[in-house]
């Protein structure tokens, strides 16, 4: 039980880490450049000022979903990798650091 509550501390606290640290995504070479935080949410959005064009909506939205999608994939791995960090050697069934 004292380890459970040890561990939920600690979790708290990677969960604390990780809202502060920051991934990056440029998709097409810069054209849009996404910055997500390990909380999976996203902190900015740039887009390079020849995305804006009317004619590119289409592309400027697939664009921005790309973006998107690959800053938090990234943001979710670097909190997979924390996470692991908290759990190696515990034992936990389903747990990274079996």
């Amino acid at each position: 039980m004292k380890q459970a509550l040890s561990m939920q501390r600690e979790l708290k606290n990677v969960q604390k880490q990780l809202a502060k640290q920051t991934v990056e995504y440029a998709w097409k070479s810069g054209l849009i450049k996404v910055v997500a935080r390990g909380d999976m949410t996203v902190e900015s959005v740039k887009i390079d000022p020849q995305m804006l064009n009317p004619s590119e909506s289409r592309r400027l939205e697939d664009g921005i979903t790309s973006a998107v999608n690959s800053a938090l994939a990234a943001a979710k791995e670097q909190a997979a990798k924390e996470m692991s960090k908290l759990t190696a050697g515990m034992g936990l069934p389903g747990m990274p650091g079996m």
